[in-house]
Order: structure tokens, then C-alpha cells, then sequence
């Protein structure tokens, strides 16, 4: 996709699943890319070599190390933000400390990053984020939390647009369903019951997630701003 080759990406959570495929998928066009990692740094060795990305450690549940990274980084055209957090419980016993780090990583940590990456962004450039299907629908019980932070997501996408439009930064949000990953494997313990209720009645592969990534970083979808877009297999239909 020469749209997007040689621009500077930075992608936040880069290292496996979904963030894996992003990098790959940017690198392969011809973009420069760098990620960011918290814990496994053999595999973020292994995607750099890979792909010839740039790997940073950074924990995005750090505001101010995530700030310093984004800064580090210069100016980019693309900033990808892939980091997230999944905890289920019941809301009455879970606890407060897992909460508060689904909203640090989930709603505080795309909102810093999107914000300092837009101080040194170039005309034309594009925040992306990368959220859930869970923002929209919650199937089932103990997601509360989680979902609150997905929802999140989509008013500040829309606020950011706003903010950044006349610098012809467009700001979107991308919603995936279940997606076959380390997290989320096609074949665990609820898979059938997701693909039950599923138009496709499968599991989505994290290469679809990243091709509409790459897709909304191009000058193709330079009109397309504030909005969210959902790759769930009809998972939410």
C-alpha cells in the first residue's frame, strides 16, 4: 500500500495479536515503524527482526512514560493505540484495583497518547484506536467494567476529531470482535458460544483488523473522521 510507505508509525502494544499484525502489516508496506512492548521482549525482539520495526519498551498504564516514548519518537504521521486490558468479574466482588487499571490502560492511556502524538503531528496525519465490539453491545454478564471503557473510547474519538479537523488529522476508532489471538484463541473455552452468535460463525484473524487499519492511515480515507468502525463478524448485528 504505497499510500502509507515511508511515513513514521508508532504503534502502542505492538508486539502480539492484533498490534503484531498492525506492525507486519505497516511494515510491509513500506512504512517506518516503531512499537511499543511491556514484558515480553523476546517477542518484540523477534517481530523487530522480522519486519526491521523499531522495538520500545513502555508500560501504557504509565502516563508519563508513555508521554517520554511518544515524545522520543519524534514526529509521527500514524500512531496507532493497541494497548488494552481485559478483566470479567462480578462487578459486586471484583476488584478495584483491576478496574482502575482497565480505565489507566483502556480510556487514560489512548486519550495522553492521541494528545501528545497530535503536538508534533503533521498535516493529514491519523490517530487510530483500537477498541471493541464490547463499546456497542454486552452479550454477556460481567463485562460491565470492560465495556464502560470500550464505550469510553467513542466519545473521546469523536471530541478528538473535532479538536484536530482543521489540521486535517483525522481520528478513528476501530472495533473488533472476537479476533483469533493468544487472548482470544478461535478455538478456547468460548468460542462456541461467541460463534453462536455470530453472522460469520467464526473468529476473526487479527491480518482482517490490520488491513482496516491500513486502510483508514491512507490518503483514501483522509474523509473519514469520528467514527467508529466495527469488524466483528456481525458479532453485534
Amino acid at each position: 500500500m504505497t499510500q502509507v510507505a515511508k511515513k513514521k508509525v508508532l504503534v502502542i502494544g505492538g508486539s502480539r495479536g492484533i498490534g503484531a499484525a498492525i506492525v507486519t502489516s505497516f511494515a510491509d508496506a513500506g512504512a517506518d515503524v516503531r512499537f511499543t512492548f511491556v514484558s515480553s521482549e523476546e517477542t518484540a525482539t523477534r517481530l523487530s527482526e522480522k519486519t526491521k520495526s523499531t522495538p520500545i519498551r513502555c508500560d501504557a498504564s504509565d502516563v508519563r512514560a508513555l508521554r517520554v516514548a511518544i515524545r522520543d519518537a519524534g514526529a509521527v504521521d500514524v500512531l496507532v493505540y493497541n494497548a488494552g486490558l481485559f478483566t470479567a468479574g462480578d462487578p459486586l466482588t471484583m476488584a478495584d484495583e483491576d478496574v482502575d487499571r482497565m480505565i489507566e490502560v483502556n480510556i487514560r492511556g489512548p486519550y495522553y497518547a492521541c494528545v501528545e502524538a497530535a503536538r508534533a503531528m503533521p498535516e493529514g496525519g491519523r490517530l487510530i484506536v483500537i477498541g471493541s465490539v464490547n463499546g456497542d453491545r454486552v452479550p454477556f454478564p460481567g463485562i460491565a467494567a470492560y465495556a464502560m471503557t470500550k464505550s469510553a473510547m467513542q466519545g473521546m474519538v469523536r471530541g478528538l476529531a473535532r479538536d484536530f479537523g482543521p489540521r486535517g488529522i483525522t481520528v478513528n476508532l476501530v472495533q473488533p470482535g472476537p479476533t483469533d489471538t493468544d487472548m482470544n484463541p478461535a478455538d478456547g473455552p468460548w468460542a462456541k458460544q461467541m460463534h453462536e452468535i455470530m453472522a460469520t460463525g467464526r473468529h476473526g484473524a487479527a491480518a482482517e483488523v490490520a488491513s482496516l487499519v491500513l486502510y483508514l492511515a491512507g490518503d483514501a480515507a483522509s474523509g473519514i473522521t469520528g467514527a467508529a468502525h466495527t469488524i466483528d463478524g456481525g458479532f453485534g448485528a
